[in-house]
């Protein structure tokens, strides 16, 4: 078959602008780059306020669908009821199109109830990318709620005809924890435009607002979650302080562990040289790598880190742990620093040696660029996925099998009283779709669903709209009424997950 008449069923929980960790970028470079490759590509994605149910993106077909009206006790029900809906839109875009499609390409544990579905109802191989595990994440596998996790990723690894992965860690990690031979294994690393990061904007006045007292900026880009080794930075910033006072970090990103840091740079006294950003948008993140002195990536774990790759395509040079997909980006003194993982002495090291030598951090951008511009643009990944895609086809035909749906809770939430706390009330409202102005709920209606007093709600709602998490205001009737703002929505992901 000719990959450039190839139809292709991408399915992942994030796409733009729904942006919850990497996936999502990986899934839009990708799905772009196969399109200029000649495909037709078809992504099946969960919606996002403002964002159309249906549109054409740079030549790829992108279908959303309501994710938010799925009541769910916890992530793990909501995600199984996220996949009965993903499964529902993906066989409605497959009915509609004259030609059947030629293969399934799902992302990750999050959409393999869906994928196996289809799989099974279309009878068409299945190509599945795993962009991290359990195990790896959990560091082992300790209740059951991660074993849960964990079997869902060994049906879709063991059901899948051809795997993914974006390293040689990962490949090596999926081989032993699942028992998959090697060979069922494709390593097919991130990629990254570099042409993004050529940006017209005023840079100085970007780096006045960031750094008003003229300081150097160390950023750092991802979920705050205990995996990603934020905590690990900010236990670094003392001894970095103590050598370069007139230094500032920014840190970019969401997650469980924000106030926990918060509390950290407090009792280390550095409160005030740490900046909690939040979300941002794409163009404020591409700023901020410009203007940026240093991009530190402290992991724990990491199967690949494509934030790395984006600072190493803006010419700025990176401070990594040694661990994972990490390593493989980067090489030491070359075009980057390695340093020890879970070791803020070893990570002020790496930074002060890039901040202090600006001949060497000169040195460590350009060799980082050059490489990353030669190895890791889209296109000749999107071609290495293509010789994926070959692999298996043709496929024989194969009977449909039919897979029962999960079925979708009908009964009232009860929310345990555990979850009436700020993050709590964020989740109830994410999982009850309170997402919009039209889904919006008064006062006593969110209390009632919440089985808890109104004067509860009323101080949980209270810090939530500070921190901009929810939007409050008056209908035509004079009512006060909340609904999740979008970085609400993103930081509620980041929590439920």
């Amino acid at each position: 078959m000719s990959m450039d008449a190839l139809k292709v069923l991408m399915l992942t929980w994030e796409y733009p602008p729904r942006i919850i960790g990497g996936i999502a970028s990986h899934v839009y470079d990708l799905s772009c780059a196969l399109v200029r490759q000649g495909m037709d590509v078809h992504v099946v994605t969960c919606g996002f306020p403002d964002a159309l149910p249906y549109e054409v993106v740079e030549g790829v077909h992108v279908h959303r669908f309501d994710s938010y009206q799925i009541p769910a006790f916890d992530f793990l029900s909501w995600v199984f009821s996220m996949n009965v809906d993903m499964a529902k839109r993906a066989a409605g875009v497959v009915e509609v199109n004259e030609e059947p499609f030629d293969l399934i390409h799902a992302h990750d544990w999050l959409v393999a109830r869906a994928a196996l579905e289809l799989k099974n109802k279309y009878g068409k191989p299945l190509v599945s990318t795993i962009h991290s595990t359990e195990v790896g994440r959990r560091n082992g596998i300790h209740n059951g709620y991660q074993r849960t996790i964990h079997n869902v990723e060994s049906q879709l690894v063991h059901q899948s005809d051809r795997l993914i992965c974006c390293s040689r860690f990962m490949a090596e990690q999926i081989s032993q924890t699942f028992g998959v031979p090697m060979t069922k294994l494709d390593i097919i690393h991130n990629g990254v435009d570099a042409s993004k990061f050529n940006i017209k904007a005023n840079i100085q006045k970007a780096k006045e607002k960031y750094a008003p007292k003229g300081e150097q900026l160390i950023l750092y880009v991802g979920r705050l979650v205990h995996e990603k080794g934020v905590h690990v930075l900010i236990g670094a910033m003392p001894k970095v302080l103590s050598k370069m006072p007139n230094v500032r970090l920014i840190i970019v990103g969401e997650g469980g562990m924000k106030e926990s840091l918060k509390r950290e740079a407090q009792e280390l006294g550095v409160s005030d040289k740490v900046l909690f950003a939040g979300f941002i948008d794409d163009e404020t993140l591409r700023l901020l790598y410009k203007i940026s002195d240093v991009a530190v990536f402290p992991s724990l774990y990491e199967p690949f880190g494509i934030v790395a790759l984006e600072a190493m395509a803006a010419r700025l040079p990176v401070v990594v742990s040694d661990v994972g997909g990490l390593a493989e980006i980067v090489k030491h003194n070359e075009t980057g620093v390695k340093v020890y993982p879970d070791n803020s002495d070893s990570l002020s090291w790496g930074v002060l040696k890039v901040l202090m030598n600006p001949k060497y951090a000169d040195i460590l951008r350009r060799n980082a660029y050059n490489v990353v511009i030669s190895s890791n643009d889209w296109d000749s990944l999107a071609e290495k996925t293509a010789e994926t895609y070959a692999k298996i086809l043709p496929q024989e035909p194969r009977e449909p099998l039919v897979v029962s749906a999960v079925p979708r809770l009908k009964s009232k939430i009860f929310w345990p009283e555990q979850l009436l706390t700020e993050y709590g009330l964020l989740l109830v409202l994410y999982a009850l779709g309170i997402v919009t102005e039209d889904s919006s709920k008064t006062l006593r209606e969110i209390a009632k669903l919440c089985g808890a007093s109104r004067k509860t709600i009323s101080a949980l709602l209270g810090k939530l709209i500070e921190n901009g998490f929810v939007i409050e205001y008056r209908d035509a009737a004079g009512k006060l009424r909340y609904y999740l703002t979008k970085t609400g929505i993103v930081r509620s992901c980041s929590v439920f997950t």
